[in-house]
């Protein structure tokens, strides 16, 4: 199964803004539970009450006319509220448009996943993006970062511009998205390409904590066994979900556990075009 390569990385400027550095004050809120099931409502009780005032206060920050975007599945029923609600909100306060025909395709369930597990799962998008409109990305937590820069890429790839990032936990240990040149320099000289064939991302575009992770690996084969690992462990705890995924071997990469279907849309190339791999 083919996915999108990340080849796009941030924009050097992006400081991504963010309201907590944890998440216990989200979790603590009375109406979190229901939000994060996909109660539209709750989700909005929680934003007003934790949310809007801090939100007015950095309107000299965003331009009108922005596109304001968050990952969220096109069938929302029993996803989490949160992200589009605070899209919706970001775009409300700051005088811009929620961007809804962006959705994202798969299910990578990163709730209780370590960083292997989440970069063995790729987030993959769909729909139009608008060239040259300016997108701000909006989530309700980060941490690896690594859904968001699916998302950039996905909106690059498309020709549109990354102009900013606004959550409400930034929870990563860098709480930076740009990965230091130091640790792209060091991938590259240890590594080679073999990072872009085992993940499919070019080590310019993963996220600060993608890279500073994969740093502490010394060598090639440390990664791929590691990252088999990561993948029966997640075959296993999808598995006592009661979620079934195509068995390892049935396909390759990422998307063997992604169970994605062979009739995704289409996305667009990159601009300098790279073969997709599997991951």
């Amino acid at each position: 199964m083919k996915f999108l390569p990340r080849v796009h990385g941030w924009p050097k400027a992006i400081e991504p803004l963010a309201l907590f550095a944890k998440d216990q004050p989200l979790k603590a809120h009375t109406a979190y539970v229901r939000a994060k099931a996909g109660d539209e409502a709750a989700a909005l009780d929680l934003l007003l009450d934790l949310a809007v005032a801090w939100l007015y206060q950095q309107r000299a920050r965003f331009a009108p006319r922005l596109w304001y975007v968050a990952p969220h599945a096109q069938e929302a029923t029993g996803d989490n509220a949160i992200p589009q609600t605070l899209a919706a909100m970001c775009a409300a306060v700051w005088g811009g448009t929620v961007e809804n025909a962006i959705v994202q395709s798969d299910r990578v369930y990163h709730t209780g996943a370590d960083a292997m597990e989440r970069m063995a799962t790729r987030a993959q998008f769909v729909g139009k993006v608008q060239p040259g409109a300016r997108y701000v990305l909006v989530d309700d937590v980060t941490s690896l970062g690594g859904t968001l820069a699916e998302l950039a890429n996905y909106i690059q790839c498309g020709g549109g511009i990354i102009q900013d990032v606004v959550v409400l936990v930034n929870a990563g240990r860098n709480p930076a998205l740009v990965p230091l040149p130091k640790n792209v320099q060091l991938l590259n000289r240890r590594f080679g390409n073999e990072i872009f064939n085992i993940f499919g991302i070019k080590p310019e575009a993963l996220t600060a904590n993608e890279a500073q992770y994969l740093v502490g690996f010394r060598s090639i084969d440390e990664i791929r066994n590691r990252l088999a690992a990561a993948r029966q462990e997640i075959y296993r705890r999808l598995c006592a979900k009661g979620i079934t995924r195509a068995p390892e071997g049935s396909a390759t990469g990422a998307h063997a556990v992604q169970g994605l279907s062979s009739t995704d849309t289409p996305v667009p190339p990159p601009k300098n075009p790279t073969p997709p791999h599997d991951a």
